[in-house]
């Protein structure tokens, strides 16, 4: 299991929007881009590209571009060969003016699966070989945190090449768990396996603020609590178990409005 504080490639920090940068060594399935940034409130619109160039007038494998106008939308498409293809529109309104948000996009066979603020929000089917993406586009309305490549590593499970934590594993997290803050741990749960548990402990004492626990034979994930000594209600309601025997895993945990919302990539 990998604690990752950045995971993948160095993240960047407040880049200048527009922003045109390199995806190094490509995207493949597997792989995730992950950016946090503010909506203006003035905004009229603003796009994401994942494309095959870092010049103008290039192939876009991936476009994203929500639109704030009359009737508020998300627009998809492919640019290719000097046009754009067909429109795939979604009339819904994830970003908010004047709001920070948090956008995942993961690399899969199918196609990219877009996560907007821990919710999964469109699938956009691959129109275009991944292999030929090669570039990342941010421009409009929009101001950018923080953009993150994660995965890259060898072939096999992305960021294999990161050093690998041993178990049992307890750390500090350098400024604590901030508004907004996402960590992210990357594992496999080997065969044989029964259970397996994450815990982000308060400083200072051996409160858990949040415990998760997978038990893999029973196929359900325990959340928690533990203060002043005493468990919470334990919460079991889960569509279904991403924690498989054998199988890579990724953990997303973000911190935001006194809630901890969990991204678990199986």
């Amino acid at each position: 299991m990998t604690f990752l504080a950045p995971p993948g490639y160095q993240p960047i920090y407040n880049p200048s929007i527009p922003y045109v940068g390199p995806i190094t060594g490509g995207l493949r399935a597997g792989m995730s881009v992950y950016i946090q940034g503010k909506i203006h409130h003035h905004i009229n619109r603003f796009n994401v590209n994942l494309q095959c160039g870092e010049f103008d007038g290039c192939d876009i494998a991936f476009h994203l571009n929500p639109r704030f106008d009359l009737w508020d939308k998300v627009i998809f498409n492919t640019f290719q060969n000097g046009s754009w293809e067909g429109e795939e529109k979604v009339k819904h309104m994830p970003f908010h003016k004047g709001e920070h948000f948090e956008l995942i996009i993961v690399v899969n066979t199918e196609g990219y699966q877009v996560t907007v603020n821990g919710k999964d929000f469109y699938l956009f089917q691959h129109r275009m070989p991944l292999e030929r993406v090669c570039a990342l586009e941010i421009g409009g309305d929009v101001s950018i945190d923080t953009i993150n490549i994660i995965g890259g590593g060898e072939m096999g499970y992305p960021g294999g090449n990161l050093p690998v934590s041993g178990i049992p594993y307890s750390d500090m997290i350098p400024g604590g768990m901030t508004f907004q803050r996402t960590i992210i741990i990357r594992g496999m749960v080997p065969y044989g396996a029964d259970r397996f548990c994450i815990n982000f402990v308060a400083g200072g004492s051996r409160d858990i603020a949040f415990h998760l626990n997978p038990r893999i034979r029973e196929g359900i994930v325990i959340r928690n609590s533990l203060i002043g000594g005493c468990w919470g209600d334990e919460e079991r309601d889960i569509d279904f178990n991403p924690f498989l025997e054998g199988q890579f895993f990724e953990v997303r945990a973000n911190f935001r409005d006194a809630l901890i919302p969990m991204l678990v990539l199986g």
